[in-house]
């Protein structure tokens, strides 16, 4: 490898050459030797054994003012799980420590290298805070971190899942499985791997594929679906019959769909939810399971994408003593986290709060939580009736279906509840349009609902992300307006790398249209005015549409133009 000339010395680097630790020549080479070994600064600098870890610790976090911290007396279990990924935290030597509020705190050996924070920061979508440590402890820990995201899946039984049932008691239950044996360790112990590769690559969605002459097994991550593995066929029925014997299905039932959940406790702090959903194919049973982690309605609302002003609006409505607020958007477009993020915030001892679902995606503490049941009566009308006599502040309904849900929901509305549901529409202004379709009253709307908001989830660029050179009618015919093409922001496209498999892409950010009901747009509802009345109220008020919405991460460099015009597809 060439020699690296010509080197300009920054961040720890420089600091300890302007105290008399290193001369100017000796840091040089120090960086060379760290650039051709792949290695970080202070690690190279530590194997010339000239100083110890405990001294460039003390120096960096005293001289740039960042909090210093022993890594030993840190529990490993008490780290945050799954938000940096183990070749993330081993490539550049960051250990996610803690989170509070919006910020996520981050161990680092160098507080100087931001290229590493900055890549944290995209990863997570937080402001990140570097706390400094010891490099040698770093080490031993992200070593730790790393050898235990290999073999975890290697060496976990079934045991180690920490179900809420045992798989003993589930196959007692059921009926003759027709000789498959369910506690077949291989099968376990791949199916464990999957599961857990999953949760550790961000995915939302796991997809179990039998097909004529193959079977398949494919994450959706960031919205888009990738093939991860192709079993040998020969295990397609063992790997459906212990998915249902831990998600309490009928193993011998493969002629009609059934639902099930699942959940898996990864340490003390955190557990996961797998909501499991089959489905007969010509050639064996589809299984889908839906990664749910409680987490992420514990993000704070900041971590969502609103802009400041629409999280004004939003928090403002649902702090409201009464009123009906809907969210809107198509399946996967976040609308649950949206509404237990609100529900998170209200969820104190003084205010009650119950929810009817199907099923209950989120489980929060402290928040009453019903699973809708149509079979046994339980429907989303029957549990509202319930709720009105169980002194409720706050009521979630997790979809208006019908005209009889909609007009339980508006009535307890308009009689001193908060009310918060979704609905299938593709904006805003649609929203009030469907429920006048469904048959509910003009002024029943009017005087009910108080916000809208509608949203999609776009992805969000990777930190290796590139300017991108678009011609300024593309820009303009896209959607922004010529006042925002005044050269003072940069476009950028997806390149595409480790961290993100290639993709340009990792995360996910929210678009949001924000549409508060004014006394305006209740005149024109109570008029009889249609959705594009609305609409044009809307736009005269100031409410962003969907696509300028998504304009805004564009100039934000959150995303690329390209991907807010496929969600925002108009």
């Amino acid at each position: 490898m060439a020699a690296v000339t010509n080197i300009n010395l920054t961040g720890l680097a420089r600091a300890m050459v302007n105290r008399g630790w290193l001369s100017e020549e000796d840091a040089e080479g120090v960086w060379k030797r760290a650039s051709q070994a792949g290695d970080s600064f202070v690690t190279e600098l530590l194997k010339g054994r000239r100083f110890k870890a405990d001294q460039i610790a003390e120096f960096a976090a005293g001289s740039f003012g960042f909090p210093y911290l022993d890594l030993g007396a840190m529990d490993p279990e008490s780290l945050p799980q799954g938000l940096l990924d183990a070749k993330f935290v081993q490539k550049r030597r960051v250990i996610a420590l803690y989170q509070r509020g919006s910020k996520l705190y981050v161990a680092t050996s160098d507080p100087t290298h931001l290229q590493a924070l900055d890549e944290v920061k995209f990863q997570t979508g937080q402001a990140v805070e570097p706390v400094v440590v010891e490099d040698d402890k770093l080490g031993k820990l992200i070593d730790r971190l790393v050898e235990a995201a290999d073999n975890t899946m290697a060496v976990m039984n079934a045991e180690d899942l920490n179900l809420d049932f045992s798989d003993e008691e589930a196959a007692d239950s059921q009926p003759d499985a027709g000789g498959i044996d369910i506690d077949d360790a291989p099968v376990v112990r791949y199916l464990q791997k999957i599961m857990l590769d999953a949760i550790n690559q961000g995915a939302s969605d796991i997809h179990f594929e039998p097909y004529e002459k193959y079977y398949r097994i494919r994450y959706r991550r960031d919205g888009i679906l990738f093939e991860v593995a192709q079993p040998p066929m020969a295990i397609k029925d063992k790997v459906a019959s212990r998915i249902k014997v831990l998600s309490r299905l009928d193993i011998s039932e493969k002629r009609v769909p059934q639902d099930g959940r699942m959940k898996l406790v990864l340490s003390k702090s955190r557990a996961i939810d797998f909501r499991v959903s089959t489905l007969p194919t010509l050639y064996g049973e589809k299984i889908v399971m839906r990664i749910l982690d409680p987490t992420s309605a514990q993000l704070g609302i900041e971590a969502l994408g609103y802009e400041a002003w629409q999280k004004e609006l939003l928090l403002s409505a649902v702090q409201r003593p009464y009123g009906m607020v809907l969210v809107t958007g198509p399946t996967g477009s976040g609308k649950t986290v949206s509404l237990y993020t609100c529900l998170n915030i209200l969820n104190k001892p003084d205010v009650n709060i119950s929810t009817a679902e199907d099923p209950a995606e989120i489980q929060l503490p402290g928040i009453n939580q019903v699973n809708v049941n149509d079979k046994a009566g339980l429907t989303f009308s029957a549990a509202l009736r319930s709720f009105l006599r169980q002194d409720p502040d706050v009521i979630m309904v997790g979809e208006i279906r019908d005209l009889e849900t909609a007009d339980i929901a508006i009535k307890a509305a308009q009689t001193g509840h908060m009310v918060m549901s979704t609905l299938h529409t593709n904006d805003a202004p649609g929203t009030l349009t469907r429920l006048l379709n469904m048959g509910v009253a003009p002024f029943n709307v009017a005087s009910s609902v108080i916000l809208i908001t509608a949203q999609r989830l776009g992805r969000r660029l990777c930190s290796c992300k590139q300017p991108a050179d678009i011609p300024e009618e593309a820009l303009l015919a896209a959607g922004f307006t010529a006042d925002q093409l005044d050269g003072t922001w940069q476009p950028y496209k997806a390149v595409g790398c480790e961290i993100c498999n290639g993709t340009g892409y990792k995360g996910r950010v929210g678009i949001y249209q924000v549409m508060p009901i004014t006394d305006a747009m209740t005149r024109i509802i109570l008029k009889g005015g249609n959705e594009a009345d609305i609409a044009d109220q809307a736009r005269r008020e100031g409410v962003l549409d969907l696509r300028q919405a998504g304009l805004l991460k564009v100039k934000a460099g959150l995303t690329s133009l390209e991907e807010v015009e496929a969600v925002t597809n108009m």
